[in-house]
């Protein structure tokens, strides 16, 4: 291979999502493209960067007591280290000479001798005397975060919200690789015969866990795929196809996502919908409705109408009680999705809970007017946190008297998940089906 080695892009790719605060999987995707890296060599930087992302804190755990003076380190120092004991210790098939021969090449190369020699130093050493024990550690929640690699402040709240054991649990599973899902478009093809129009394209599936239109990837790329290209199906989350499940939508009916892009739930309730009706999809952005559009036109959907709108300006533009059907799907801290944005946990603080709870509240006050007596308004986040989720519905619930929970919504889910429905709502752990973490509410508007 030209240019720079795997472990090179590795340390440029940590580098910049460190700098830029840039989104690990797209920044991914461009340094795979620039560098045209092989097959096997983005198997591997794929788990290095992710690897070293998720297990941040806990890598630097480790490094401490081998570092004389680590506030004084470069972050590209500190960061190559990181990435190299990343490999030592959690790859197998990496033998420790050669990330410790790699670290120091590329020291020698952005650096001066001094700093090839102290790299060098800190890994032998390491390879030598092995880690600090985890165990030594003796606040249980902090263990659990260091262990875990979760900030602490997270994990006390964890703790205070689902207990010692769910944590511990959600945090083991946020480092475990996601799986690849995807949702089959029935409104073209029924689920058997995508699984055999893949197989013939070489990709091993099986079908989903949780909800009977999911497939899921054991060997293979779905969205490399003729199948994806031809509109037969959707790269989704397994939580995520549960939320225009629960909104019981029927054909011709007309139907708001207020939060819509990147178009996967408004793309499945278009699908439910048998392509009839109309599924009005709003963004703020322009750029993320234009995303939407072209998921409608790769799955020949045609019953989906994009508009560029705040969604808390709606009242503007639709009339009272316009329409059967309303999804807010609201912005969001993403906790529920930590393993395959394992970035997010780093980024966020309490305060962004808070401002994030006010926004959510600020939409279901804006869309409650347009929807019809009788209507259903379902309301879901990819996080975990309670305020983001009961906390909200109880709110509104309460200065909306309009509005009632919908014990109905149990019955419209897939039997798997139907136990851990209450009130109307919904509330996924990622540990509980190897999904992402999820809430869904459904409330009906009183006739």
């Amino acid at each position: 291979m030209k240019g720079k080695n795997v472990r090179e892009v590795a340390l440029e790719t940590l580098l910049a999502i460190e700098k830029n605060q840039a989104y690990s999987n797209l920044l991914l995707n461009k340094m795979i493209e620039k560098h045209q890296l092989s097959s096997k060599d983005i198997g591997l930087l794929t788990e290095i960067v992710y690897g070293t992302i998720q297990r941040r804190d806990t890598l630097d755990y480790f490094l401490r007591p081998f570092l004389k003076k680590p506030s004084k380190l470069e972050v590209w120092v500190k960061v190559l280290l990181r990435l190299s004991l990343y490999q030592m210790l959690y790859l197998d098939r990496v033998p420790d000479r050669a990330a410790i021969y790699e670290a120091v090449e590329i020291a020698k190369k952005r650096g001066h001798k001094g700093v090839a020699s102290m790299v060098n130093g800190v890994l032998r050493a390491i390879q030598r005397e092995g880690v600090p024990l985890l165990e030594k550690i003796s606040d249980p929640i902090e263990r659990v975060a260091i262990e875990t690699s979760h900030p602490l402040w997270l994990v006390k709240r964890w703790v205070q919200q689902f207990g010692m054991d769910e944590a511990r649990k959600m945090c083991e599973t946020n480092l475990l690789p996601p799986e690849q899902t995807a949702r089959v478009n029935i409104a073209r093809a029924t689920v058997d015969a995508v699984i055999e129009r893949l197989r013939q394209e070489g990709i091993e599936v099986t079908n989903g866990d949780v909800v009977p239109e999911a497939i899921k990837a054991e060997k293979g790329n779905l969205a490399h795929t003729l199948a994806y290209k031809e509109g037969y199906l959707t790269i989704q989350d397994e939580s995520s196809m549960l939320v225009a499940k629960a909104l019981g939508v029927k054909e011709n009916e007309r139907v708001l996502d207020s939060c819509a892009a990147p178009g996967g739930k408004s793309t499945h309730i278009a699908e439910l919908m048998h392509n009839t009706g109309q599924v009005v999809s709003l963004d703020i952005h322009d750029h993320k409705v234009k995303l939407i559009q072209e998921q409608a036109e790769r799955l020949h959907l045609t019953n989906i109408d994009t508009k560029v709108l705040d969604s808390r300006k709606v009242t503007e533009y639709f009339a009272d009680e316009s329409f059967d059907k309303i999804l807010v799907d609201a912005p969001c801290t993403g906790f529920g999705v930590l393993r395959r944005k394992p970035d997010i946990k780093y980024g966020k603080t309490e305060s962004d809970i808070r401002q994030l709870a006010n926004i959510q509240r600020d939409i279901l006050d804006a869309v409650a007017p347009l929807l019809k007596k009788g209507g259903i308004l379902v309301y879901s986040t990819c996080t975990v946190e309670q305020e983001e989720n009961s906390d909200v519905i109880k709110n509104f619930l309460h200065d909306h008297p309009e509005f009632v929970t919908d014990e109905t919504m149990k019955e419209r889910l897939p039997k798997k998940v139907q136990p851990y429905v209450k009130n109307g709502q919904l509330q996924i752990l990622p540990h509980y089906f190897g999904t992402d973490g999820f809430f869904i509410a459904s409330l009906r508007k009183k006739v």
